[in-house]
């Protein structure tokens, strides 16, 4: 049976992800919470990436800065990222990182990443609507913005 765990117990994070163009330097932004307490972090990658791994970075960032394991409430507006960890991965893993399709998995590096960052803590995944006023999902899509912006310009610097 599981215990129920106080809200002020959790850390909630809210994460985005995106480039521009897709492919293309890409940048990802996290918004973590713990009660009063909250903490901002962006990156990116100057050198061609796609939504999607720009979209899986965003949580494997933020688990991967948790200092201790810890219960984790992540609002991702990414069905790819929700659908994936809540459901396809085992099935990726059971067929060899091959799709239903019999096809390689995408980013298998990152889908192993984020399931080690996950493994550590007591991780709930839900999707929100992108871009509908979701105080903090609107925050890690400005960060994640912030990190594209930095991604580019050190990818026009050479």
């Amino acid at each position: 049976m599981r215990t129920l765990t106080p809200m002020s117990d959790v850390v909630v994070i809210h994460t985005d992800g995106g480039c521009t163009p897709n492919p293309g330097p890409g940048g990802w932004g996290a918004v973590l919470r713990y009660g009063e307490h909250a903490r901002e972090l962006f990156g990116g990658e100057p050198t061609e990436t796609t939504n999607n791994r720009m979209e899986l970075t965003a949580p494997i960032m933020a688990l991967e800065t948790l200092s201790r394991p810890c219960v984790v409430h992540i609002y991702t507006d990414s069905t790819y990222v929700r659908g994936g960890i809540t459901g396809w991965l085992a099935g990726w893993k059971r067929n060899g990182w091959k799709t239903s399709a019999k096809q390689p998995v995408k980013n298998v590096d990152l889908w192993q990443r984020l399931e080690a960052a996950c493994e550590r803590h007591e991780v709930e995944w839900f999707w929100v609507k992108g871009h509908a006023g979701v105080a903090d999902n609107e925050l890690a899509d400005e960060l994640a913005t912030r990190g594209m912006q930095a991604a580019m310009a050190e990818a026009a610097r050479g």
